[in-house]
Parts: C-alpha cells; sequence; structure tokens
C-alpha cells in the first residue's frame, strides 16, 4: 500500500485479517507480521493502533465477545417461542462457527494474551464463559415463563451445553457437525429441566 493513502476503519481491516489468518494457518501462524501482510498495510500501521501485539490480540478477543452479547440478547428475546432445543440448537451453532472456535483455541494456546485478558475477564475462557452466561440467561427467561423448572440448576446445565457442543466443534479441520447432532446434544441435556408451562395442556 502506498506510503501516505489513508486505510478505513483499520482496526476492523486489521481484525478480519487475523481471523483469516487463524482460520486458515491456525494459531501458531498468528504473528504481526501475518495480520499486516494479510491486511495488505504496513507492520508499523498495528503498532500505531495497539501497544503490543497481545494488546492486539485480546482486543481480537474482546471483539468476538461483543458478538456473542449480541446473539445472547436474541437468544433471550426468543424465549417463549418455539421449541427449548430448537432455540439452543440454532444459538450453540451460532456460537461456535468457525471464526469462534479458532479464537477459543487462540486463547488456550498463549499464555501472554490469556494474562492481558485477565484484566477485562478474571475468570474463565473469554467466549466459553460469555457463552455459557448467555445459555444461562436464556434458560432463566424460559423458567420465568414456565417452560424450564424453577429447580432446574441452570449454572451446570449452561456450561454443560457449551462443554459438549465446544466438543463436537473443536476440530478446526473438520466438517462442523449438522444441526441434528447439537441438536441430539441439546435434547440430552435439558431433557429433565423442560416442562409444560401452566395451562398449556388445558389450553390445548
Amino acid at each position: 500500500m502506498p506510503t501516505g493513502v489513508a486505510i478505513r476503519d483499520v482496526r476492523g481491516q486489521l481484525f478480519d485479517a487475523a481471523e483469516r489468518v487463524l482460520l486458515r494457518d491456525g494459531p501458531s501462524a498468528l504473528t504481526s507480521r501475518a495480520v499486516t501482510v494479510e491486511a495488505g498495510c504496513a507492520k508499523g500501521v498495528l503498532h500505531r493502533h495497539f501497544a503490543d501485539f497481545d494488546a492486539f490480540l485480546a482486543e481480537l478477543v474482546l471483539h468476538r465477545v461483543d458478538r456473542v452479547e449480541e446473539r445472547a440478547a436474541a437468544l433471550r428475546a426468543s424465549a417463549g417461542t418455539g421449541s427449548i432445543a430448537d432455540n439452543l440448537t440454532r444459538a450453540l451453532l451460532e456460537l461456535f462457527e468457525s471464526v469462534a472456535v479458532a479464537v477459543v483455541s487462540l486463547v488456550t494456546s498463549r499464555d501472554g494474551l490469556r494474562a492481558r485478558l485477565r484484566d477485562a475477564r478474571p475468570a474463565g475462557v473469554p467466549l466459553l464463559t460469555d457463552a455459557a452466561a448467555a445459555i444461562a440467561a436464556y434458560l432463566a427467561a424460559e423458567r420465568d415463563l414456565g417452560r424450564v423448572r424453577a429447580d432446574a440448576d441452570l449454572d451446570t446445565l449452561a456450561p454443560t451445553l457449551i462443554g459438549a457442543a465446544h466438543m463436537l466443534f473443536a476440530d478446526r479441520q473438520a466438517v462442523p457437525p449438522a444441526a441434528d447432532d447439537v441438536r441430539k446434544v441439546v435434547t440430552a441435556v435439558v431433557a429433565g429441566a423442560e416442562q409444560e408451562p401452566p395451562g398449556a395442556r388445558g389450553a390445548r
């Protein structure tokens, strides 16, 4: 790129480039040089916008967390509609799309990045912890509507769903699991927690 040509939305372009490298070549290939080459800009551009490469990676992860939070709001809004299994299956397919799985691998493979992220996310693995919180909030909304048992242990159900789903999606080189495979896991995990809301049987 010629010197002096402005790059629009530099941060967004760098994040997009990093995600492409991560998906194509894996966490070990993600370097500042690889990102700037992929973005088509000088290496100094990244360091003008971020204190160091770990700071860039931390912002990349938190950028993905923001997307999880957006999807969490949509999931909560679906409470009371459709079936719980269908709503959770759709949410898990969206939460564990390929980039998110690759970002989780990135976090678990870099000690410096995890240390940097602890300032913003002191507990758990970012994305996985946020996804579990999203699932728990949805199940709480369904409980309030009477579609989940009042005594259901949401703090156990939510991470169980996230852990089981992550196992299905964890191999970034493999073909992603089919919706039916994810739904089978969801159905097995929540089977004991679902119930018909009060009045539903009589309304039939």
